[in-house]
């Protein structure tokens, strides 16, 4: 009777404790293209490039029709990825310019005192990898700029500086003071592991990070940036064959293929390891289409939208993009909600109940409610800086300074229709958000956001906007 009163009680407590216990953290994963168009995807309605697992994805998440990468260039976006901060904030003014200061405090930062194993794969491109060399070259002030991943707060990374050949990764000019380097050490061009499609490279890492994790019964974040679209653009003789009658923009239609088989390899090996119910996916390109029109290797589309990489309008900076977590996330919706990189960061610290340390601003928003569809509006204003100019989304309006464009989004796919003088309240209401929006970033790049007094801003704060005189007007 006793013995069975014990268990009896023991089981009570037990149950008790599973109740009360932490839910299981969520494994995250943080896929990005790079130069990849709006309309480079069968499930944004491209019938030419095949992209089966990206669709299936799409079919299995959410496909989210309104969303902005951080900027028109890469570097600026990869910052707001990992922060949820403007990339002005810290100093990465533009691609290959700046590096992520350590005193950011970074997705992987935030999940390592969580608890995670924190991984990062492919691009790196916010900080030098060698204080002696640069892709770049001298320029880019190597010993300056070195930030690495296994500096911040990365458990594993295999990453290269910038750019690379999409097929044999290892080899051609863009490997040059450019190599993987595997945890810190750089490989041999020549390295067998190198050779194939530049995504498979990347994968081959990825996967094995992801079972160890499993292995350990930690969660993981896996951020995983993959090469392609960029140039050079080169595909396999598999995937040539794809696109026969094609041309030279085979290579494009190829290497992001390439790209999206290895998407799939992600997904199975999540059913195989048996966490795909408790992982979180979210698949987006990092700016628009490379070149100013279609032509030759460059063969991005951005399905009617205006102009294409390193412009504020919408066929730079809106790009295709998918969340995906079966059972939590309705399979086959879509979202036309503006979201944005900016986003990731306070969505998973929603998630994973993380404190922040300080006040720092935040530029992003908790996107989870939308997602989910408790909420169907966003109630920050998304940002961009790109040189000299500055736009603003707010509600289903666009405002571009200085040339004080506004444009109606929900009316106008393609910008085409000013409609400025028809809501001059508005604009001057957003024109004004933009200042004190800057203001802000100008006080967070000089280190009022740190309590680290051996902080020293990366460059210099400096922001041109022409006056409605035709002037220049200085924001120092």
């Amino acid at each position: 009777m006793q013995i069975s009163r014990f268990f009896h009680l023991a089981g009570l407590m037990a149950a008790c404790c599973s109740l009360n216990a932490a839910p299981q953290q969520p494994n995250i994963i943080l896929m990005m293209a790079d130069d990849l168009g709006y309309g480079d995807t069968g499930f944004n309605g491209n019938t030419i490039i095949q992209t089966p697992h990206l669709d299936q994805m799409a079919a299995d998440g959410i496909k989210l029709t309104h969303f902005y990468s951080g900027n028109s260039v890469c570097s600026p976006t990869r910052g707001t990825c990992l922060t949820g901060r403007h990339h002005h904030r810290y100093g990465i003014w533009t691609a290959n310019v700046g590096h992520l200061p350590k005193q950011e405090i970074s997705i992987a930062r935030m999940l390592k005192e969580q608890g995670y194993t924190t991984g990062h794969f492919g691009k790196w491109h916010l900080g030098t990898l060698n204080k002696e060399i640069s892709a770049k070259g001298a320029k880019r002030k190597p010993a300056e700029n070195f930030a690495p991943p296994w500096q911040r707060d990365y458990d594993r990374s295999f990453v290269t500086e910038s750019a690379v050949t999409t097929w044999n990764p290892g080899v051609g000019k863009r490997a040059k003071n450019n190599p993987f380097y595997d945890d810190g050490v750089a490989l041999d061009g020549e390295d067998p592991s190198l050779q194939g499609g530049a995504a498979k490279v990347v994968v081959d890492r990825a996967i094995p990070f992801m079972e160890d994790a499993v292995e350990n019964e930690t969660p993981f974040l896996s951020v995983v940036w993959f090469h392609a679209p960029h140039e050079d653009i080169e595909a396999g003789p598999d995937y040539l064959a794809m696109y026969p009658d094609s041309g030279d923009a085979a290579h494009y239609y190829g290497c992001i293929t390439e790209l999206d088989e290895q998407v799939g390899r992600i997904r199975a090996k999540l059913d195989e390891l048996g966490i795909a119910e408790n992982t979180l996916l979210f698949f987006c390109s990092d700016n628009g289409p490379e070149g100013k029109k279609v032509q030759g290797r460059r063969a991005g589309v951005t399905n009617g939208l205006r102009e294409r990489k390193r412009s504020l309008y919408d066929g730079g900076v809106r790009v295709p993009a998918l969340a995906c977590w079966p059972g939590k996330l309705e399979a086959g919706s879509s979202l036309d909600v503006p979201l944005s990189t900016l986003d990731y960061f306070p969505t998973v610290q929603q998630l994973v109940d993380y404190e922040m340390p300080d006040a720092r601003p935040i530029d992003g928003q908790d996107i989870w409610p939308i997602l989910t569809g408790a909420q169907t509006q966003r109630a920050k204003s998304i940002p961009f800086i790109r040189s000299n100019e500055v736009s603003l989304v707010k509600d289903q309006f666009k405002l571009l300074l200085p040339k004080g464009e506004l444009y109606d989004l929900s009316k106008d796919w393609s910008e085409a229709t000013n409609v400025a003088a028809e809501h001059p309240e508005r604009v001057d209401g957003m024109r004004r958000e933009v200042q004190a929006l800057l203001a802000s970033m100008k006080a967070s790049h000089s280190g009022a956001d740190y309590s680290d007094p051996s902080f020293k801003p990366v460059g210099k704060w400096k922001l041109l906007l022409k006056s409605k005189s035709g002037g220049k007007k200085a924001n120092k």
